[in-house]
């Protein structure tokens, strides 16, 4: 097991879950890369990153990715947790397998996806529904806004699946069971790290 975790995906699949309890359970130090690229949205439009944009959901997943993966690159290659074990965990929703491979591989760090891909958009709603808290921003947000990005997330998750299989990279569903595979999840990270 590499020193630095990514732990990616769609929003209510499991990855802040997994990322707080890595960072309580293992001491992983725990990086929300959603807080930073709302903090470039914000403070630095001229970057282009943007969630906003009036793009398709599939076009912003691409172009965020494609923004942020080098960003990340650079923080994994500044060596500021090398020496520490474990080091970073950083936890990201706008990271497709590809741009991963592009612009990651090969840093000291692995990378698991979380994903609600074998589910209809209704499904989805409810797991949104049911996983929501107030600390969400999309808690806040109508049903039927909820409905209309359940139907985004699906399609999110289906193609992360794709890419996922072609690059031989580990993605973890968690739309029918989530407890138990974020149980099994955090067992086999325990066992990694005890074979270190």
């Amino acid at each position: 097991m590499k020193n630095n975790l990514i732990i990616s995906g769609v929003p209510r699949a499991g990855k802040s879950t997994v990322a707080h309890q890595l960072s309580a359970r293992f001491g992983y130090q725990h990086i929300s890369m959603d807080t930073i690229i709302a903090g470039f949205e914000r403070c630095f439009p001229e970057t282009g990153v943007n969630t906003y944009c009036g793009l398709s959901s599939l076009e912003t997943l691409r172009l965020i990715s494609g923004k942020m993966a080098p960003f990340v690159r650079a923080m994994l290659d500044s060596g500021e947790y090398d020496d520490y074990t474990p080091g970073m965990v950083l936890d990201m929703y706008q990271l497709l397998p590809e741009d991963y491979m592009k612009h990651i591989q090969g840093a000291n760090c692995q990378i698991f996806y979380f994903i609600t891909s074998d589910v209809t958009p209704e499904e989805r709603f409810a797991i949104q529904k049911q996983y929501d808290t107030e600390k969400d921003y999309t808690f806040y947000k109508s049903d039927e806004e909820l409905r209309e990005g359940a139907v985004y997330l699906v399609e999110q998750s289906q193609l992360i699946k794709e890419q996922c299989l072609r690059y031989g990279l580990p993605y973890f569903e968690t739309a029918k069971n989530r407890p138990q595979v974020l149980t099994e999840f955090l067992l086999s990270v325990e066992n990694a790290l005890c074979q270190k």
